[in-house]
């Protein structure tokens, strides 16, 4: 950790990429075309520190399947993230990967649309929590930019939270940045506090990116995958990690 130019604390974030698009595409059209294990395996050759997952119980991207096809092969930090319902938990379990990302997205969900309330849901998250870190799993809750659910992620016990950030990028993209990323900065400064790793996620993009990391501290981790995939159609997979990787460090 170093400080930045006003001072600030500034961890090396690192890039986890979410491969689900990847699965998309094979989907599409069946088979294996494009192999999403040889796609995992490259994203990490030309730099990506981590692949994250996330299977949705219809399987409608990435398949249970390759989590447990993807565990051995992987030499980056493998993160699996999803609702933490029976099927989920048990895939968690069996894989072993190193972090754990709990998402409450319904089954229905076309992407993540909103962060834990991790006050009303306490019992529960503390109940699933203790089971992954008791077989070693580094736990993430997936949080809107709220102060209370910070404080209230940091009483269930998990390592980290991840900042739900499509309300950044969507006023990003209006043009008031600086609104846009005060209450991140905010929750950051307190998940530190707290104890809790910071990782971030939804919407991140090449455009606003940098913006999000100089100005917000302690962020260990920023996991994307929809804007990166988009992107490496016009600047190829390589070249965009690699720009990725440019504005984060």
């Amino acid at each position: 950790m170093k400080p930045d130019s006003k001072g600030k604390a500034r961890n090396m974030t690192k890039l986890s990429v979410n491969i689900n698009k990847i699965a998309t595409l094979r989907n599409a059209r069946g088979g294996n075309i494009p192999n999403v294990v040889q796609c995992a395996l490259d994203i990490e050759k030309f730099g990506a520190e981590g692949i994250t997952v996330h299977p949705r119980p219809d399987e409608r991207h990435i398949r249970y399947q390759d989590t447990r096809d993807l565990k051995p092969v992987l030499k980056t930090e493998f993160n699996i993230e999803g609702n933490p319902v029976t099927k989920f938990i048990n895939l968690v379990l069996e894989v072993k990967p190193a972090q754990v990302t709990l998402v409450p997205d319904a089954e229905d969900a076309i992407t993540s649309n909103a962060g834990w309330n991790t006050v009303k849901n306490k019992e529960y998250l503390i109940e699933v929590i203790s089971e992954f870190k008791k077989h070693g799993i580094r736990t993430s809750i997936f949080v809107d930019a709220d102060e209370k659910m910070i404080e209230g992620a940091a009483a269930t016990g998990t390592d980290r939270i991840e900042l739900y950030t499509e309300s950044f990028a969507e006023k990003f993209a209006d043009g008031d940045k600086k609104e846009a990323v005060k209450p991140y900065a905010k929750c950051a400064e307190l998940a530190h506090q707290l104890g809790l790793g910071v990782n971030a996620g939804h919407d991140l993009s090449l455009d606003n990116i940098e913006f999000f990391k100089n100005e917000v501290p302690f962020v260990d981790e920023v996991s994307i995958g929809h804007a990166l995939i988009a992107e490496a159609l016009y600047l190829g997979l390589e070249e965009t990690i690699s720009r990725y990787l440019k504005k984060l460090q």
